[in-house]
């Protein structure tokens, strides 16, 4: 039998939640956190901002943040929250996204931030701009790419978002990774459901992501032996505030030949790549989860995941029922049966496993309900609650996250 191990201590208190991770004797602190007093944006974000400087301090990884997502709920802040972050973190900055998405406790701003351990020895942190930070230990760089944003005057999904992808290869190459090394995406689009033309506008960016993926073989080398080839990333498509499209995404880079990433699927779920036509022309792109496993280690990144089985919408006009379906989901995704299933027995792991979440809620009256199923069901986890719209008309709440296992 198969013992487990929590690698997990998790903590919350008013206005913070964060949860320590111990891997290959790296820390890492994922942390959300909430302002708990301020009027403005200058006192909502630098009170978030010292509540995460305050656990990194505690936890031994002062100056080791290496991404943070901003929640937003006013685009015309933007640039006075990027001007904070710069007066705040100094020559330390993440690379940092800034997302229009209003939080659900009616702040201005919330932070969701990662910290990886700095004072461990071997970890070395390079901070290229407040977009591009490679955080490098145990001969492994981990790529952290935010705010990538189209150049291009069009103003069609299609068009802005191919040249998202682009802006996104560029960044990469900047360092000389490849765009194949990309594990992670995250993909903002404002009015997500909204009509562009006589389609949708999501079924365009899906339309996008499928002719940009068309001959990109992901993960090379990193497959499991007897892999499909085509593989996707882990992704998030979800709705933002406005019309444009905002991108972020992780990438690893390494010559270890000891880590394998497996892409997952879900056992209730079909295939987001095969999908039927009512849903998308192109079908999204995107692997359900991606595992990535190193001897008796897994991290696994959960993509964004609604209340859906096989193909179809479940509990219809019911948020606590699409919560709880949308749970049970990603408990199947990450579970032991579905590991196992995948080429990685005991390396399995329950909801207790997840390290971080983010849930989108798409209706502000939805909150309360929402946050009581996910507190119930999660207990102490970091968490960022934000109003955002998601990519069918039916869906109510959208749920993502990372988890830990380890093997004994």
């Amino acid at each position: 039998m198969i013992r487990k191990q929590s690698m997990i201590r998790k903590q919350s208190s008013e206005g913070i939640g964060y949860s320590v991770v111990e891997l290959n004797d790296v820390r890492h602190v994922f942390a959300s956190a909430v302002p708990r007093s301020g009027h403005d944006l200058q006192e909502q974000a630098r009170d978030a901002l010292r509540t995460i400087e305050d656990v990194n301090h505690e936890e031994g990884t002062r100056g080791s943040i290496v991404e943070q997502a901003v929640f937003m709920k006013d685009v015309s802040q933007i640039d006075a929250c990027r001007q904070i972050m710069r007066e705040f973190y100094g020559d330390e900055l993440p690379a940092t996204t800034y997302i229009l998405q209003p939080p659900c406790d009616g702040k201005l701003v919330s932070i969701e931030a990662l910290g990886v351990g700095r004072a461990t020895e071997g970890v070395k942190i390079r901070r290229l701009s407040d977009r591009l930070v490679i955080a490098g230990h145990s001969g492994v760089s981990w790529i952290h790419c935010g705010q990538i944003a189209p150049r291009v005057s069009s103003s069609s999904v299609y068009d802005r978002s191919i040249d998202g992808f682009r802006q996104m290869v560029e960044m990469l190459g900047s360092v000389d990774v490849p765009f194949e090394r990309v594990i992670r995406t995250w993909l903002y689009l404002g009015d997500i459901v909204g009509a562009e033309g006589a389609t949708q506008r999501y079924k365009e960016l899906n339309r996008a992501r499928s002719d940009f993926f068309r001959d990109v073989c992901f993960a090379p080398a990193r497959l499991p032996d007897g892999q499909n080839p085509t593989v996707f990333p882990a992704s998030t498509g979800i709705g933002t505030e406005g019309r444009d499209v905002v991108m972020s995404c992780i990438a690893l880079a390494t010559d270890r030949d000891d880590i394998v990433a497996t892409p997952l699927e879900n056992p209730v779920q079909t295939s987001a790549f095969d999908y039927g036509a009512v849903y998308s022309p192109k079908s999204p792109k995107f692997a359900r989860a991606m595992a990535l496993s190193c001897g008796p280690f897994a991290t696994i990144f959960v993509s964004g995941t609604a209340s859906i089985t096989n193909s179809e919408t479940r509990y219809v006009g019911d948020v606590e029922g699409q919560t709880r379906q949308t749970l049970d989901n990603i408990e199947a995704l990450i579970s032991e049966s579905n590991l196992a299933r995948h080429g990685m027995p005991g390396l399995g792991t329950g909801l207790d496993g997840l390290a971080l979440v983010r849930v989108y809620i798409k209706r502000q009256e939805d909150y309360a309900k929402t946050r009581a199923v996910c507190e119930a069901r999660l207990g102490e986890l970091p968490t960022v609650y934000a109003v955002a719209d998601v990519c069918r008309p039916d869906l109510l709440v959208e749920i993502e996250g990372i988890a830990f296992s380890r093997r004994i």
